[in-house]
C-alpha cells in the first residue's frame, strides 16, 4: 500500500486534501471522493429525473469532471455544492441528448414530506403543473426547479446553474408565461 493510500485509509482527509490529491493524480482519492458523493448525488439527480441511465451518466461524467478539474479547483466553498452543480449540468445535458435522439426524458421533482411515522411521497409530475413543467426545455424546468420547488434565490440559481442572474430572470420569466399560458388553455 502506498504512503498516501495508508494516509487515505486511516486517516479520512476532508474533501479539500482529497482534491489535492487526485489533483496529483490519485485514483483512490477519486474512489474515496465518489464513495462519499455518489449515493447522496445520485438521490438528489433521481429527484430531478426518473431515468436511472441518465442519473448514472450524469453522476459518473461529473465525477470525471472533477478527476479533470482537480487541479483547477480552488477551495473557496464546500466540494460536495461545486461538485452538485457539475452534476446538474451534467443531467441537464443528458436531457438534452436524450431529447435529440427521439427520447422523452423529462425533470419529475419529487419530495419527500414526513408524516406521521411514514413518509408521503409527493410527485409533481402528477399535477396540472408538473406535466406542464415536463413539457418545458430542460434549461427553463431547470430554473423553476431551482426557484420555485427548491427555493433558492436568483443569485443561489445563477451560482448553481453556472449562469448569469439575467439569464436565471429571462428564464423564469419565460418559463411562467409558457406555464400559465399552457394551464389557462387546459382549464377551458
Amino acid at each position: 500500500m502506498s504512503p498516501v493510500a495508508h494516509e487515505i485509509r486511516t486517516q479520512q482527509p476532508d474533501d479539500a486534501a482529497l482534491v489535492g490529491l487526485m489533483a496529483g493524480g490519485d485514483h483512490e482519492a477519486l474512489d474515496l471522493l465518489y464513495r462519499r458523493h455518489a449515493g447522496w448525488l445520485t438521490a438528489r439527480l433521481q429527484r430531478r429525473c426518473p431515468d436511472p441511465d441518465v442519473v448514472d451518466t450524469a453522476v459518473q461524467e461529473a465525477f470525471l469532471a472533477a478527476w479533470r478539474g482537480a487541479a483547477g479547483w480552488r477551495p473557496t466553498g464546500e466540494f460536495g455544492a461545486w461538485l452538485w452543480t457539475v452534476a446538474l449540468r451534467r443531467l441537464i445535458d443528458q436531457i438534452r441528448r436524450q431529447r435529440r435522439h427521439g427520447r422523452d426524458v423529462s425533470w419529475e421533482v419529487v419530495g419527500t414530506e414526513p408524516i406521521d411515522d411514514g413518509e408521503f411521497v409527493l410527485s409533481l409530475s402528477d399535477t396540472t403543473v408538473g406535466a406542464e413543467l415536463a413539457r418545458l426545455d430542460p434549461d427553463l424546468q431547470a430554473v423553476m426547479v431551482a426557484t420555485a420547488v427548491d427555493g433558492l434565490s436568483t443569485g443561489e440559481t445563477a451560482t448553481l446553474l453556472g449562469i448569469p442572474r439575467g439569464t436565471v430572470k429571462s428564464r423564469l420569466s419565460r418559463a411562467r408565461k409558457l406555464l400559465r399560458t399552457a394551464i389557462d388553455e387546459e382549464e377551458r
